[in-house]
């Protein structure tokens, strides 16, 4: 039985050791926090709390305000309103709420793309 605990830990220790490393840089294949360029209005430690809150209160992805290899870009106009977004964010919870962040974009988007105006008619 001792053996075979052997042969099965081995066999373990072994195909561990026998894998690629994982790539360098942060998962996803997103730019490094030493690499940002032309940021207007987040600091680069900012930056990745900022795109998870994006991502999740407005259900989109990297590619629909990114070019894809070029995140400094600002070719796709949804990159230039996402910056309009978070000037208006900060506004708002800086005037209103004492720099509390009460408002995101999840107020407003739901996890949608686009948000609603108004409730649905009944």
């Amino acid at each position: 039985m001792r053996r075979f605990l052997f042969a099965i830990f081995a066999i373990c220790t072994i195909s561990l050791f026998a894998q690629e490393p994982p790539p360098p840089g942060p998962p996803g294949g997103g730019p490094r926090p030493a690499s940002f360029k032309n940021l207007k209005i987040l600091k680069p430690e900012e930056v990745r709390a900022a795109m998870g809150s994006f991502v999740a209160g407005t259900g989109m992805k990297c590619a629909d305000c990114h070019v894809q290899g070029t995140f400094d870009s600002d070719e796709k106009p949804q990159k230039v309103t996402a910056r309009k977004m978070l000037e208006m964010v900060r506004g708002v919870n800086a005037g209103t709420f004492n720099g509390d962040n009460k408002v995101t974009c999840y107020t407003c988007h739901r996890g949608e793309t686009h948000p609603v105006s108004a409730p649905p008619a009944k």
